[in-house]
C-alpha cells in the first residue's frame, strides 16, 4: 500500500475576486488554533493581507482592525468576547463564541533587511506563544519557520484573479491544508 505524505504536494485553487480571498481565510482561521503559522508568499498586491483579514474573521476578529504591519511589523489581534459576530456579517454565531479572544500576531517582514534581525522584532515570543501567527513576507524568515507550518503562496493572475496555494510541512499543516479546502468548500488540484 502507498501511503501519500501531503508534504510532497500542494493544493492548489483560483480566487476570483478579493472577496473570495477573504472568505477563504476566515474559512483557514477557523480551523487556527493557538501556535499554529502560516507563512504567506507573494508579490506586493498579491492578497496577502487580504486574506490575513479573512483568517483574522474567522478567528473572531473584527475584520477592520486588520491592516498590513509594514511599520509596525507585528499587529495584535484579539477575537471579540462578546459573541457577537465579528465578521460583519451573518455568519455562524455559535462558532463565532468558540473563537472568541483568541489571539493572532500578524508579522510583516516586508521592512526588514535580513533575517538577523528577527530576535529584535519579538519574533521568537511570537511563535512560542498562544497566538496564530500568519507572516507576510515569509521567504524573508525561512530558516526561523518552525518545522511544521502551512505555506500558502499568492500568485496574481489576470485583474482580481489570484492562485492560492497551500503546501503542509508537517503533520499538523496537512491536517489544516485537507480541512481549509474542505471548510471553504474548495475542489483543489494537487501538483
Amino acid at each position: 500500500m502507498t501511503v501519500l505524505d501531503l508534504r510532497e504536494c500542494v493544493l492548489s485553487w483560483e480566487s476570483a475576486s478579493p472577496e473570495e480571498t477573504e472568505r477563504m481565510g476566515e474559512a483557514l482561521g477557523g480551523l487556527l488554533q493557538p501556535g499554529d503559522v502560516v507563512a504567506l508568499f507573494g508579490e506586493l498586491g498579491s492578497g496577502k493581507t487580504v486574506l490575513v483579514r479573512g483568517i483574522a474573521a474567522g478567528l473572531g476578529c473584527a475584520r477592520s482592525d486588520v491592516h498590513s504591519p509594514s511599520f509596525t511589523l507585528i499587529n495584535e489581534y484579539v477575537g471579540r468576547r462578546e459573541g457577537r459576530d465579528a465578521t460583519g456579517g451573518g455568519g455562524d454565531l455559535p462558532a463565532r463564541a468558540a473563537q472568541a479572544g483568541r489571539r493572532m500576531a500578524h508579522v510583516d517582514l516586508y521592512r526588514i533587511r535580513s533575517e538577523d534581525e528577527l530576535p529584535g522584532i519579538g519574533w521568537d515570543e511570537v511563535l512560542h506563544s498562544r497566538y496564530v501567527v500568519a507572516v507576510e513576507w515569509a521567504e524573508r524568515a525561512l530558516r526561523w519557520l518552525p518545522p511544521d507550518h502551512l505555506r500558502v503562496p499568492l500568485e496574481t493572475r489576470d485583474g482580481n484573479r489570484r492562485r492560492l496555494r497551500a503546501q503542509a510541512t508537517g503533520p499538523r499543516s496537512a491536517q489544516l491544508a485537507l480541512g481549509w479546502v474542505d471548510a471553504a468548500g474548495l475542489e483543489a488540484q494537487a501538483s
